[in-house]
């Protein structure tokens, strides 16, 4: 009879140890839906900060510093670029674009 009533604790011992939840894995049963509307999706940047981060992209790409006006135009111009890779871009615009004369 003490034999039956230890085992029977050391039963529900293992039960109770193995049926647990833990807080991870109640976290998938959370949010029923885990996609966004696209109401939902847009709230989460407001349209002022996307304009102002639009308008701040602009004024820097005018506000470029020159090395990087000509790294540009190296880069779209694939003989410049290549002779960039082993010379260097400033000797690669220089010798690709630095004789033209402007009017």
């Amino acid at each position: 009879m003490r034999a039956l009533v230890i085992l029977t604790l050391l039963a529900a011992l293992v039960i109770a140890a193995t049926c647990y939840e833990s807080h991870e894995s109640m976290e998938s049963h959370e949010h029923p839906n885990p996609f966004l509307n696209r109401r939902g999706a847009n709230d989460f940047i407001q349209a002022h900060t996307r304009l102002r981060a639009i308008t701040q992209e602009r004024i820097r790409e005018r506000s470029k510093a020159l090395q990087e006006h000509q790294r540009e135009l190296c880069e779209d111009f694939y003989p410049c670029e290549k002779y960039a890779f082993h010379h260097g871009y400033a000797a690669a615009y220089k010798h690709y674009f630095g004789r033209r004369k402007t009017k």
